[in-house]
C-alpha cells in the first residue's frame, strides 16, 4: 500500500519556523513528484512546494518563495518542508502529496489542480498567530 505519513505541524508566532516531514512508502520515490499542498479555512487546496524527481526541479508558490525550502532524503524516502518567517496567512492544514508521472515541469502543472494528485498523506495543522 502507498502511504504518505506527514508530521511536524504545530502552533507558532509570526516570524517563527516549523519543519514538516513526510515519509513515503509503497512506491518508487524517483518516479514521482512529491511535495506539499495546503488548505486554509474556507479556501481550496493549493500547491505550496514540490520536487519533481524526474527533472530535479523544484516549485514554490509565489506566496512562500524565499521563506520555505523543500528537500528530500532519498535513503529515508522522505520529503521535508522547512518553513521560516511564518505569517498568519500561512495558517492551514498542510498535506503531503505525490504524483506518479515522468513529466518535465510537473510540479507547476499540478500545483493549481489538487485533483491531479495520486496520493495524499493525512493533513497536519499549522497555526501561525500574529
Amino acid at each position: 500500500d502507498v502511504q504518505l505519513q506527514a508530521s511536524g505541524g504545530g502552533s507558532v508566532q509570526a516570524g517563527g519556523s516549523l519543519r514538516l516531514s513526510c515519509i513515503a512508502s509503497g512506491f518508487t520515490f524517483d518516479d514521482h513528484a512529491i511535495g506539499w499542498f495546503r488548505q486554509a479555512p474556507g479556501k481550496g487546496r493549493v500547491g505550496v512546494s514540490c520536487i519533481n524527481r524526474y527533472d530535479a526541479t523544484t516549485y514554490y508558490a509565489a506566496s512562500v518563495k524565499g521563506r520555505f525550502t523543500i528537500s528530500t532524503d532519498n535513503a529515508k524516502n522522505a520529503v521535508y518542508l522547512q518553513m521560516n518567517s511564518l505569517k498568519a496567512e500561512d495558517t492551514a492544514i498542510y498535506y503531503c502529496a505525490a504524483v506518479a508521472a515522468k513529466t518535465e515541469d510537473l510540479c507547476a502543472q499540478v500545483a493549481p489542480y489538487p485533483a491531479l494528485v495520486h496520493y495524499w498523506g493525512q493533513g497536519t495543522q499549522v497555526t501561525v498567530s500574529s
